[in-house]
C-alpha cells in the first residue's frame, strides 16, 4: 500500500515563531515526530511519504499516489485538518486521523473514515492489517498506555531536515500533577513513562549521522516527571556530548519544582540543556490553588525562576488569564511579575477549556461552555463564560501583551535574563564552545544580517533595538548569540502583538458569547 502521512498547518500564532523563523531561512520549528514514528510502525513493505504542510505544499500528485491518507493533529490545527480531509474525501481517498485531536473530537466532527484514539504503538499493526484487507473499523482506541520502550526510532528519511530550526526527541509521556485545565494528563496519564537511555542515545546518534548539529527539543510533557530517570539520562547525555564533541543544545518542558533540586539542575546544565518551558500560569496563589496547580504554591515563584536561570537555562514561561479567581488587579500584577522574572519569552494566553479536561467538564456542568475551542490560548477568543466581565478580560489581556512586548519592556527582561544566566565568569566547561563559536553558523549569520535590516533599519522600534545592541556590545559580548537569538524572537512577538492591537476594532466578543451573555442577563 501507498501511505501518505500528512501534517496539517499551524495557524500564525505567538507559538509559531513564524516571523522569527524567516530570519533563519526556516519554515517550521520542529518536524512532525508523531507521524515519523508512526511511519516506522507501519509495515515495512508499505511505501510511505510524509507531507508537512507547514514546510511544503500538499500537491494533487501526492494524493493521486496514495492508497490511504494518515493525519495527526492537535486541536489548533483543526481548520487545516478539516480542509485536507475534505480534499481527500472529494477524491474518494480513505483517511485516518490520530493525534491529540482524536481524543477530544468525535469521528463525526472530524469527518474522517477512521479515528485512532490513544497512543499508536499498540494499535498500528492491527489498523494496517485491516486497511490492507478492507475491513478497517471506524474507531480504534488503545486499551492501555504503552510503555515507551516499545516506541521505535522515527523515520528521518521522510522529512526535509534543513527546513526546521530544531529536531525533536521524545523521552517520556505523562505528568504526575493534576492541573484542572490540562489535557496532557487526560491523554497520556499521570504516571510518567520513559524510554530507556539507550533508546534516546540511538535517536541522537541517528540525528548526528544525518548531519544535524543544531538544537534538539526533548518534547516531554514534563521532563522531570520522574526525577531519578531524568538524572540518569542527563549523565548519559553529558557523556554523549563529550564523546561527539558537539554542543547539541537541548530544550525541554518541566515543572517549577525543578528549582528544588540543585543536583538535577546542575546535571541538566552539564548535559547541555539551555532552555526550559515552565507552566507558571499566574502570580495569584488563590488562582493556582483553585486550578490544582499546587506544585507552584508554597514557594516564591520569582526566586524559583531566578534559581533555574542561574544554572544557565533560559526560562520560557506560560501564563494564563481568565481563571475564576482573577480580579481587576491581575493584569498589573501579571505585568509586574513578568518584568521582575527576567523571562523574555513570556507566553500569556487566555484560559481555554479544552475538551476532555476536568475544567471542560466542570464548566459544562455549570452551563458555561460555548464551544469546543480552537486550541490557541494566545488568541483573543474565549470558549467559555468567565467570572470576570468578558469585555474587561479581553481588554486586560490585550493590555498585558502590549505592555510586556513593548520594545523597552522586552529588552529589559532580556538583559535581566542575560545577567543571571550568562554572568561574566570563569572558565567554560570541558568541551563547551564559546558563545561566539556557537553563534557563527551560516543560519545565525543570516539571521543577524536580517535582524539588522528589519529591526535596526526599517523597524518602528529601531532606537530601542540599537540601544539594546549597544548594551550587548559593552556588557554582554560573552553571550552575543543568546542576545541576538532573543532579539530575533522578540521581533515575532512584537509583530503578533501589533496584529492583535490592530484587531481591536473587531468585536471584542464572539457572537456565541454575546448570545450567551444576553441569555444569562435575561434569566436574572
Amino acid at each position: 500500500m501507498n501511505a501518505l502521512l500528512i501534517y496539517p498547518e499551524f495557524p500564525e500564532t505567538y507559538w509559531s515563531f513564524k516571523h522569527a523563523l524567516k530570519f533563519l531561512g526556516k519554515r517550521a520549528a520542529q518536524p512532525p515526530l508523531g507521524l515519523m514514528t508512526v511511519a516506522t510502525l507501519l509495515p515495512a513493505a508499505w511505501k510511505k511519504r510524509l507531507v508537512d504542510t507547514n514546510v511544503e505544499r500538499l500537491r494533487d500528485r501526492d494524493l493521486a499516489w496514495a492508497d490511504v491518507v494518515m493525519l495527526s493533529a492537535m486541536h489548533i490545527q483543526r481548520d487545516s485538518l478539516a480542509a485536507i480531509v475534505e480534499r481527500c474525501r472529494a477524491r474518494g481517498l480513505r483517511t485516518v486521523v490520530g493525534g491529540p485531536i482524536a481524543s477530544s473530537l468525535s469521528a463525526a466532527e472530524l469527518k474522517t473514515d477512521h479515528v485512532v484514539i490513544g497512543e499508536a504503538e499498540a494499535l498500528i499493526a492491527g489498523l494496517a492489517r485491516d486497511l490492507e484487507q478492507g475491513t478497517a473499523k471506524p474507531v480504534y482506541q488503545a486499551a492501555e498506555r504503552p510503555e515507551m520502550t516499545t516506541s521505535p526510532l522515527p523515520d528521518l528519511s521522510l522529512i526535509k531536515m534543513n527546513r526546521y530550526s530544531t529536531m525533536a526527541v521524545q523521552y517520556s509521556r505523562g505528568c504526575p500533577f493534576n492541573c484542572e485545565f490540562c489535557d496532557i494528563i487526560e491523554i497520556y496519564g499521570r504516571r510518567p513513562r520513559t524510554k530507556a537511555v539507550a533508546q534516546v542515545l540511538a535517536e541522537l546518534d541517528q540525528l548526528y549521522a544525518a548531519g544535524w548539529r543544531e538544537a534538539v527539543f526533548i518534547v516531554d510533557d514534563n521532563f522531570i516527571g520522574n526525577k531519578a530517570r531524568a538524572k540518569e539520562l542527563c549523565v548519559a547525555l553529558a557523556r554523549w556530548r563529550s564523546q561527539y564533541k558537539t554542543s547539541f543544545d537541548f530544550l525541554t518542558e518541566a515543572s517549577l519544582n525543578l528549582a528544588d533540586d540543585p543536583e538535577l539542575m546542575q546535571m541538566m546544565k552539564d548535559a547541555g540543556f539551555i532552555s526550559v518551558f515552565l507552566g507558571i500560569e499566574t502570580p495569584d496563589e488563590p488562582g493556582l490553588i483553585a486550578v490544582n496547580k499546587l506544585q507552584n504554591t508554597r514557594r516564591s515563584l520569582l526566586d524559583s525562576v531566578a534559581t533555574i536561570q542561574s544554572y544557565g537555562m533560559q526560562v520560557m514561561g506560560g501564563f494564563i488569564l481568565g481563571f475564576d479567581t482573577d480580579r481587576d488587579d491581575i493584569f498589573d500584577r501579571m505585568v509586574e511579575f513578568i518584568q521582575k522574572s527576567g523571562i523574555p519569552l513570556a507566553m500569556v494566553g487566555l484560559l481555554q477549556a479544552m475538551p476532555g479536561t476536568q475544567l471542560f467538564r466542570r464548566l459544562g456542568k455549570e452551563g458555561r461552555i460555548l464551544d469546543a475551542g480552537h486550541g490557541d490560548n494566545t488568541g483573543d477568543k474565549l470558549n467559555f463564560l468567565p467570572n470576570m466581565d468578558a469585555a474587561r478580560l479581553m481588554e486586560g489581556y490585550r493590555s498585558v501583551l502590549n505592555r510586556i512586548y513593548s520594545s523597552a519592556a522586552y529588552y529589559e527582561r532580556v538583559k535581566l535574563y542575560l545577567s543571571r544566566t550568562h554572568p561574566k565568569s570563569g572558565k567554560r566547561a570541558p568541551g563547551e564552545r564559546s558563545s561566539r563559536q556557537q553563534w557563527l553558523t551560516r543560519a545565525n549569520t543570516r539571521a543577524f544580517v536580517t535582524s539588522i535590516v528589519r529591526q535596526g533599519v526599517f523597524g518602528r522600534q529601531r532606537w530601542s533595538y540599537w540601544k539594546f545592541l549597544l548594551t550587548v556590545a559593552t556588557r554582554y559580548r560573552h553571550c552575543v548569540g543568546a542576545a541576538m537569538t532573543l532579539a530575533v524572537m522578540g521581533y515575532h512577538l512584537q509583530v503578533m502583538t501589533d496584529k492583535l492591537s490592530r484587531a481591536v476594532q473587531s468585536p471584542l466578543l464572539p457572537a456565541a458569547m454575546e448570545k450567551a451573555l444576553a441569555e444569562k442577563a435575561g434569566g436574572e
